[in-house]
């Protein structure tokens, strides 16, 4: 395993390991230390120039999680599931995720996919769903995340935000960047969202 990957993971399963009876166990058993790293190639995005003003406001334990991230940024396989095409280019340049375990992250697994998402100031994250049920764990306070068909509500640094399997769900940021753990499971790990049109 290569040091920044054993980085990455053991501050990723400790944050989970902080707030884990708080999560579903269905999530988090699963976890380990024993997963076969994957061989990725860097990838950098320009939602990363989010990354110090997130270290700035995420308050503690998310800090030193967003530490981690922050500084071996470039060493990682940022990915973007959209184009400019779906939501218009000032999104696109204020979005990304990192997975880091899960059929494509940085370490193999088959049942679990986790990782991070970033989102840039006043970015709008509009209605989507998927097959598969999600946990979000904001590193950063502020954002406003909406279920369903309810309204929008301020989540702040370590809620635990649940969506399960095909519940519409959409987040739109203020004046400070997102970064979010998201865990994903019981569903196709490398699926598309469908824009709108879910429960």
């Amino acid at each position: 395993m290569t040091a920044t990957a054993a980085r990455l993971l053991q501050a990723f399963l400790g944050y989970l390991t902080e707030i884990s009876d708080r999560l579903p166990p269905r999530f988090f058993a699963a976890l380990d230390n024993a997963m076969e790293e994957r061989a990725l190639t860097p990838n950098r995005l320009a939602c990363l120039g989010h990354l110090d003003r997130i270290v700035e406001i995420a308050p503690t334990p998310g800090e030193a999680l967003a530490t981690v991230v922050a500084m071996q940024r470039d060493q990682f396989c940022w990915g973007q599931t959209y184009t400019a095409a779906d939501f218009g280019q000032n999104f696109v340049d204020n979005y990304g995720w990192l997975e880091v375990l899960g059929s494509r992250g940085h370490f193999v697994h088959d049942d679990i996919a986790a990782g991070f998402l970033i989102l840039g100031p006043h970015a709008h994250y509009p209605d989507h769903h998927h097959i598969a049920e999600e946990i979000y764990v904001p590193l950063t306070g502020g954002t406003e995340w909406r279920k369903g068909v309810g309204d929008f509500v301020v989540r702040e640094a370590g809620d635990i935000i649940h969506h399960p399997s095909n519940v519409n769900h959409a987040m739109r940021t203020g004046d400070d960047p997102l970064l979010a753990v998201y865990l994903w499971r019981g569903g196709p790990l490398a699926q598309r969202s469908v824009i709108g049109e879910g429960r």
